[in-house]
């Protein structure tokens, strides 16, 4: 006790001056200490951090920049400062400690380290160091804690004995002003040295060097990275871009680049450090988000807890004022100033410090989110097929925005964490210097909404999982629809699927509304937190008897208000954190998923090995876990330059055994031993968006020759030499505008392009018409790659004979192998393949000699002529939208639009009025400003009624209290109100925005989805709706909520000091000026973040789908540096926006600051007895936070309008161009029709726009109902437009098409579409089960749907299943082909349309399947397209279309008895062909 009571002693006796010079001391020393320590070492300033080790070339001469320059002038300034002090401090002790050598040896130990400092600074520019040591950053860090502090106790000191500043007070405001420049130095850290060559002369040369992705960087430089200290407070290094973009609007390429520790690159491989320092595997994320985020968040949290703390000194000193206006008469004007400037001080430094760390960790954010996007990226290049299977395109989507959107997010609300105590702390001690013991009152107050706050946020927690769930089977529903899109109109599923879709969204709606409200009680909590404390507390005052003053009272009130913002940043933190936490678990359980074993495959180097593909008793699946594996007893060795045929039946494991070699299927057991470079053609044509040029060199350099020979070889000369722009031509999303056979061709010449050594071709002449698969064999496969190992899959087999070796697989097994002519011999699988294709030969060749017994077989020679007799034309594909493009046309797919300029205003009406007409927007407005009204009587009530003094008594405290309670009570009902009509206003309309873009998106043509990627639709069903479910109404909300809070602010303190407004009116016009500057950048820049997010998702999306070719060409390094300039290009917008946001922020805030020091100074300058004391303390209670409320209102406008974007690009889709109605009530067709089938076409002609030109141009025939015709032709010649014109997928530009009779453009498109059936060429299957994709709309009983299996060949194999038709399988693409006939099967409808319905079948399987069809479709009419000239011709009727027009209309005896007819030659050719023996 006695320790206690005589440290006490000695603290009164040093007082807290002592203490501080004391510590002062301890600090220098150490300094001193450290810095002789490292010259000591003979180690050098410049070398005790690796990066102050980076130095500029020795053959430079310096730039000194301002940093150093403002380190040398602060430090020379800050050391005569000191020795005026040592010089002076006899006659200035008084004021200070009452121990003279502490403060002698004070001053000696400043003047020594300030020596010291200059000595250090003068050795960094001797050694040309890039960054200041960390022992001088950490010397100014502890400088300007020590001068904050010194100010403070100064301040303190005069206040209490009421002394006028002396010569060591004003020494100290200026070594706070020199201690935070050094601060900033500090924290940046460069010591702006720069450099010149002496030598200029070579630049030029370098620039030729230059390709052109370094001309556009040095183009758009990094302005951030190049700026001064004070263009970095102010933000002052974007006005170049100001400049700019208020000239025009603002374009890609004039946003500046981001800084090199911002950019993909940089972010990436830092983030792929941090995870490397921990091995283990679910914790890793979070410390290596940790690990990555530390130093910026440390730097932030400086900032942050600065910003906090003086935010509270306006609270703190009102009390002051009102005490100083009180005794105006025996107080001087200096100490009224100086009041002033405490205020104003205070409000710089918060302004100044809270735009810092609001911009840094928008910064931070913008770190992680391109970290987090290149390693999901690079995740998804290696995930395995099961991976695959279990996260689609839409989950993973919706990972890479919403998610890693809601981590970044944290990033900005981890600052409010280390605020809060500090908040809630010095809340706590102003209550405590003004009310005494009821500030206890006020603490158990906040404490309870607090803590009721948290079980709230659990709840939201749990919402928001669900949200994300329901939003995840949404987007994934989405992205399959918008997939397989052709295949839904087709087939008239779109409706039933927009249902479906319209589902998933109901569940979302049900999460999303209940999250609503509770946000709305939360907001609730908010808005009515200060009166609810302010009445407890002053109740509790009331109750103990602490005496409320004005003075007190208003203070309190200012600190209520100020505590408004802990008490609600902690559920919305705790919120965040649990979004957070969601998103990061699900980044993490994706970044966990199971990848591609890279061990599968051993490579042999080709010195040592003859045999390029080696497999012994190889046993793989697709499901490690599975006892059955897919592929068993693979024995297999294939010599260099051999031709390996692998033919079977569907399901037979043919591409499985391709999957193996590539390594793509997981390994059981056994070896495969690879020796050389592979390239892969897939069975699915694989083609990235971009020129045709881009595809086939797929990133290897252009060799002309090479090119060339590859073309010719790949029977694609005369494709580009139709296409407007040639091998320019631009290719839709998947290769849309491409016919299956160019797709096709187009892949397999990047193999041959490629130069590998083993090609692996997977079925690849099935797209491709009879004399295109012989020029491939002929000139690519035995041509180009004869001295090359090439493995090929097919079920053509008169491709067969020429192979060195043929596997024969049945049940995952190569059930015979050998040359053609020994499986003849052997006669027990193959001989089904062979005998099945003779069959087919000889039905040709018996219609052939039928018809005509004298003809002649042609001889080789001839060959080549038959071709050139049947022109081929502009290219006819699924929608063939390149034809007659001008050279400058040659783009498919557009950038996407973008509106320019302010959006306009129908956009916010229509946003305002979309729910019930908009009648609730105003009693909003009236529920917010009556709380305003009430707000401010009740503050006025309590300044007017309470006392200005102690010494005054009040009687009736107690009903003071009351009005005062019973007017809060009323604002918080009128709060309540507010938040409830906002939140059903705002979920109402995002569900009718949703619900417009929906039906529009499926109301719309096929061209629309054609020149559309998939992502862009995306993007606005996952990011752009989520903005406008959770954020929209409450943005919109604040503009008006802060605009009245600031109208009623301004009124509260005109009341007061009328001459305000002599000030008040130009600041605000300055402040509309800066706000109509900012907005014409801000806008392009919110708008081409918004535009280039697209081409991110786009790109990925592209990548999984091609990820087995990607890897096998070993291109992963290029796509994912693709993927890293996609994410930068995202950066540049977005990073300038958050960085034009501050700006404006930065500039209106020293203005509001400008307004409030007026009023000050008036308030002190104005004689005593013209104003209320009371009053003034109101207005300054309101004051106080009038810099925020200001930039508050633009902020909120501005973010208002960022945030529109998303609505303007949503209302964008819902005003597509629609497809015709999908029923006409007045004129639909009765329930038999079509009863005949027949379909007659008269003068048709059809274009894919109005500036194209015609496809099909005057056809007139009639196909008779109840016949089989077959449609045949080159390629292009218009096949496949004619059969969309019978679905109108288009439209006839001329002429018409009846079906019984019916005009079919004069019937709703369902009514059309649901009687015709249709078997395309690209057999799409849906994710559920058999019975979902076989019978979507559950027509049928089980009994029809087994019959359908059965009759399509898969009856056997669903039945092997053990969930039977509720299976979930992944089937081949044969087997695909054969669920889409079990689609028709189970349709029956009148007219059956086969569009290459066998392509992707074996021989076998094609007889059987061509029987049933015939059986099954007897008294239907069919149309068929097809390449297999077998399948035509048994048709009753044949016709040939060349160039869009009708070349040849007759049944095949007919154009086979001419000789000169197109059919003839064709036959000829296919016989010529495949007559093997």
């Amino acid at each position: 006790m006695l320790t206690i009571t005589a440290g006490l002693k000695l603290f009164d006796y040093w007082g807290p001056w002592c203490s501080w010079e004391i510590a002062s001391i301890v600090i220098q020393l150490g300094f001193l200490a450290v810095l002789l320590i490292s010259v000591f070492k003979s180690r050098c300033i410049h070398q005790t951090k690796a990066k102050s080790r980076e130095t500029y070339p020795t053959n430079t001469t310096n730039i000194i920049g301002l940093s150093y320059k403002l380190s040398i002038a602060s430090s020379v300034v800050l050391l005569i400062a000191h020795i005026v002090i040592l010089l002076t401090w006899k006659t200035t002790k008084a004021n200070l400690c009452k121990l003279e050598i502490p403060t002698l040896l004070l001053e000696i130990m400043q003047i020594i380290s300030w020596v010291m400092t200059l000595i250090a600074l003068c050795s960094i520019l001797k050694h040309k160091n890039v960054y200041f040591p960390w022992i001088l950053r950490a010397w100014w860090v502890c400088t300007f804690l020590l001068t904050v502090s010194r100010i403070t106790l100064d301040v303190h000191f005069m206040f209490s004995h009421h002394n006028d500043p002396g010569l060591p007070e004003y020494t100290d405001f200026i070594e706070v002003l020199l201690s935070t420049s050094l601060l900033l130095l500090a924290i940046r850290g460069k010591t702006g040295l720069g450099l010149v060559d002496p030598n200029p002369v070579n630049e030029p040369f370098l620039d030729r060097t230059q390709n052109p992705k370094e001309q556009l960087k040095s183009k758009t430089e990094c302005l951030y990275g190049k700026a001064s200290i004070f263009q970095l407070m102010t933000f002052s290094w974007l006005n170049p871009l100001f400049v700019v973009g208020n000239q025009k609007p603002l374009d890609q390429d004039e946003v500046p680049n981001v800084d090199t520790i911002d950019s993909g690159n940089f972010t990436s491989e830092f983030f792929d450090e941090c995870l490397k320092q921990d091995g283990t595997e679910r914790a890793s994320i979070y410390k290596a988000i940790y690990l990555f985020t530390r130093k910026k968040i440390a730097i932030n949290v400086l900032f942050a807890i600065t910003s906090a703390a003086t935010s509270y000194v306006g609270p703190y000193l009102i009390s002051d004022l009102v005490s100083f206006l009180n005794e105006k008469k025996t107080r001087s004007l200096t100490s009224g100033y100086l009041l002033a400037l405490g205020f104003l001080g205070a409000k710089f430094v918060e302004t100044l410090t809270q735009r810092q760390w609001i911009f840094g960790a928008r910064q931070l954010g913008l770190r992680l989110r391109a970290a987090l996007i290149s390693h999901i990226y690079k995740k998804g290049l290696v995930l395995s097929n099961r991976s695959c299977q279990s996260h689609t395109s839409g989950e993973i989507i919706n990972i890479m925005s919403v998610d890693i959107q809601r981590i970044t997010d944290l990033m900005w609300y981890i600052n409010t964490l280390f605020m809060l105590p500090i908040q809630i702390s010095l809340a706590m001690f102003i209550l405590h210097i003004n009310l005494g013991m009821g500030s206890f009152v006020g603490l158990a107050a906040t404490i309870i909404l607090m803590s009721g706050n948290i079980p709230l946020t659990r709840v939201q927690k749990w919402y928001q999982s669900k949200i994300m769930e329901s939003k995840d089977a949404r987007m994934k529903s989405t992205s399959e629809v918008l997939r397989n899109i052709k295949t839904l109109k087709l087939q008239a599923w779109d409706t039933h699927y927009l249902k479906k879709l319209q589902g998933f969204r109901k569940v979302e709606y049900d999460w999303l509304w209940k999250s609503v409200k509770l946000n709305a009680f939360m907001a609730f909590v908010f808005w009515g937190a200060p009166t609810f404390i302010s009445v407890l507390t002053f109740g509790g005052c009331v109750l103990m008897d602490v005496p409320l003053t004005a003075g007190r009272v208003l203070s309190a009130l200012a600190t209520f208000r100020m505590l408004q913002d802990p008490i609600f940043n902690l559920p919305e933190l705790l919120n965040v954190i649990a979004q957070g936490k969601v998103s990061t678990d699900r980044v993490a359980s994706y970044l966990q998923e199971e990848e591609i074993k890279s061990d599968t495959v051993e490579f042999v180097p080709r010195s040592l090995t003859e045999l390029d593909v080696e497999i012994e008793n190889g046993r793989f699946s697709w499901d490690p876990e599975s006892r059955d594996p897919n592929l068993d007893q693979i024995q297999l060795q294939v010599k260099r330059g051999m031709k390996v045929a692998i033919c079977g039946t569907v399901g037979s494991g043919k591409s499985s055994l391709l999957s193996c070699i590539l390594g793509e299927m997981p390994k059981l057991s056994g070896t495969v031993k690879i020796s050389g470079l592979k390239a892969y053609v897939p069975q699915s044509a694989w083609i990235l968006t971009g020129n045709i040029r881009e595809n086939i060199l797929f990133g290897n350099p252009y060799d002309k020759k090479r090119y060339e020979n590859t073309i010719k070889a790949c029977a694609l000369s005369k494709d580009f030499e139709l296409f407007p722009t040639g091998d320019q031509t631009e290719i839709g999303e998947r290769g849309i505008n491409m016919s299956g056979g160019q797709k096709q061709r187009i892949q397999i010449a990047r193999a041959v392009y490629d130069d590998a050594d083993i090609y692996l071709l997977d079925d690849p002449f099935s797209a491709v018409d009879a004399h295109t698969g012989t020029e491939l064999f002929q000139k690519c496969l035995l041509g180009m790659l004869k001295e090359k190992t090439v493995l090929y899959v097919t079920h053509q087999v008169e491709f067969l004979s020429a192979a060195d070796l043929i596997l024969v697989m049945q049940n995952g097994r190569i059930a015979q192998s050998g040359t053609f002519k020994q499986l003849l011999k052997v006669n027990i699988g193959f001989e089904v393949l062979v005998g099945a294709h003779n069959q087919a030969l000889e039905s040709v060749q018996a219609v052939e000699i039928s018809s005509r017994k004298s003809e002649k077989t042609p001889t080789r020679d001839q060959e080549s002529t038959l071709i050139t007799e049947l022109p081929q034309t502009k290219q006819d594909s699924d929608h063939n939208l390149c034809a007659g493009m001008s050279k400058n046309e040659g783009k498919l797919v557009h950038e996407e639009e973008r509106e320019k300029g302010s959006i306009g205003k129908e956009v916010y009406w229509s946003y305002l009025t979309l729910a019930k007409g908009g009648v609730l927007v105003p009693i909003i407005l009236l529920a917010q400003s009556s709380f305003q009204v009430l707000q401010i009587a009740s503050s006025y009530w309590m300044a007017w009624a309470c006392p200005t003094d102690t010494t005054e008594t009040v009687n009736g405290m107690a009903s003071i209290l009351r009005v005062y309670t019973l007017l809060a009570v009323g604002s918080s009902l009128c709060i309540l109100i507010r938040v409830s009509l906002v939140a059903i206003t705002g979920l109402l309309t995002s569900e009718k925005l949703f619900n417009n873009m929906l039906n529009s998106v499926f109301s719309a043509p096929m061209a629309f989805f054609d020149s559309t990627p998939t992502g862009r639709i995306l993007n606005r069903a996952s990011t752009d709706q989520s903005v406008i479910d959770l954020e929209m109404a409450n943005r919109i909300g604040w503009c008006a909520f802060s605009t009245i809070q600031l109208l009623g602010t301004m009124a509260v303190m005109s009341q007061v000091a009328w001459e305000v407004f002599v000030i008040l009116i130009p600041i605000t016009v300055i402040c509309i000026w800066y706000h109509r500057y900012y907005i014409p950048t801000a806008r392009e820049l919110a708008r081409l973040a918004g535009i280039e997010q697209a081409p991110i998702v786009h790109h990925f999306a592209e990548s999984l789908m091609g990820a087995a070719t990607i890897r096998a060409f070993k291109q992963q390094d290029r796509f994912i540096e693709k993927n890293v300039c996609l994410i930068d290009n995202h950066s540049r917008p977005w990073f300038h926006n958050v960085a034009a946001m501050e700006w404006l922020c930065f500039r209106l805030n020293q203005l509001s600051n400008f307004v409030f020091a007026f009023s000050l100074v008036l308030l002190v300058t104005l004689p005593d007895g013209v104003i209320d004391p009371s009053i003034a303390g109101l207005a300054l209670t309101y004051g106080v936070s009038l810099n925020v409320q200001q930039v508050s209102v633009i902020w909120n406008i501005c973010n208002a309008e960022n945030k529109m974007i998303s609505v303007e690009r949503v209302l964008q889709y819902s005003k597509l161009t629609s497809e015709a109605p999908l029923v006409i009530e007045d004129s639909r067709p009765s329930d038999e029709w079509p009863e005949n089938g027949t379909i007659s076409f008269t003068n048709l002609q059809i274009r894919y726009a109005e500036h194209l030109p015609s496809i099909l141009k005057n056809i007139t025939c009639t196909f008779p109902g109840k016949k089989k015709v077959g449609v045949v032709g080159r390629t292009g010649s218009g096949k496949s437009t004619l059969i969309q014109a019978i679905f109108r997928v288009v439209e006839p530009t001329q002429g018409f098409i009846t079906i019984d009779g019916v005009d079919i453009c004069k019937i709703g498109l369902h009514d059309l579409r649901s009687r015709l059936s249709i078997i395309p060429q690209d057999p799409a299957m849906f994710e559920g089960t058999i019975r979902v994709n076989l019978d979507p709309l559950n027509q049928h009983p089980d009994a029809e749907i087994w019959e359908a299996l059965d009759k399509c060949q898969l009856g056997d194999i669903v039945r092997g299943k053990d969930e039977k038709l509720e299976s979930l399988e992944n089937w081949s693409v044969g087997q695909r082909q054969l669920f889409c006939l079990g689609r028709a099967l189970l349709k029956k409808s009148r007219i059956l349309v086969l569009d290459e319905a066998t392509a992707s079948i074996d021989s076998a399987t094609d007889g059987i399947l061509q029987k049933i069809i015939t059986q099954e479709f007897k008294e239907r009419t069919i149309i068929t397209i097809a390449h297999r000239i077998h399948t035509v011709i048994d048709s009753d009727l044949v016709l040939v279309l060349s160039d869009g027009k009708i070349a040849e209309y007759e049944t095949p005896t007919r154009l086979l008895e001419k000789e000169n007819s197109f059919f003839s030659r064709l036959i000829k050719e296919y016989s010529m062909r495949s007559n093997f023996n």
